[in-house]
């Protein structure tokens, strides 16, 4: 595993080595990953490890499975470096690897039966009106997550969705793909995607309601 106190001093001092300004010269830093530089694995590690673990916790139940991804992200943008072109900036481009690599973890769970969302989602009395006022989507996930006072909140209630229909929300709200774009990523169709989106928003409006209630 890529981590700990002696690979930042490993980095630090072969850094310090090279001459190189990593922060300012990502191209530089590209060139010594794709060179195989040791220290350049490390300086990876060091500027986006903080980032891009918070991007694997988006998609996963807890902080074993987040490493996990996390990891195997660290392993197969090592292995796709050389063919890196830097046609985007390096961070974008192993954001994407981690959403991937998160999303390959979530289909191999697909062969077990899908958990179950219909306690989060409003019932309905027999004349068909709302057994309990339902309060409508109005601000965006992603706007909630960048304001200091709910992102906790949010993250927490986000984590308590079915990973299926977390995906989904991460994929359509967080990471702004299309709908054919999150379907081809999770492998069903863009109705199912539609649907699923729907019934994540509500699920997750109904956990910050009961959160907001208890707190």
């Amino acid at each position: 595993m890529i981590s700990g106190d002696a690979a930042v001093q490993t980095w630090e001092r072969d850094d310090q080595a090279s001459g190189l300004n990593v922060a300012g010269d990502e191209r530089d830093l590209i060139v010594a990953l794709q060179a195989g530089h040791d220290w350049a694995y490390e300086a990876i590690v060091r500027l986006y490890g903080g980032r891009l673990l918070s991007v694997a916790r988006r998609f996963t139940k807890n902080d074993a499975d987040a490493q996990d991804v996390l990891q195997s992200a660290y392993l197969n943008a090592f292995r796709a470096i050389g063919g890196f072109e830097g046609n985007c900036q390096l961070s974008t481009w192993l954001h994407r690897i981690v959403v991937n690599t998160a999303l390959m973890k979530l289909r191999t769970k697909q062969r077990k039966p899908e958990e179950s969302i219909e306690t989060l989602l409003p019932s309905f009395l027999e004349d068909g009106r709302h057994a309990a006022p339902v309060a409508g989507w109005t601000t965006p996930v992603d706007v909630l997550l960048q304001q200091r006072e709910t992102r906790t909140i949010v993250r927490e209630c986000i984590a308590q969705l079915p990973p299926l229909y977390r995906a989904v929300l991460m994929l359509r709200d967080i990471e702004e793909q299309s709908t054919q774009e999150a379907a081809v990523a999770l492998g069903t169709t863009p109705t199912a995607i539609k649907v699923r989106l729907h019934r994540a928003r509500q699920a997750l409006s109904t956990l910050l309601r009961r959160h907001l209630a208890v707190n």
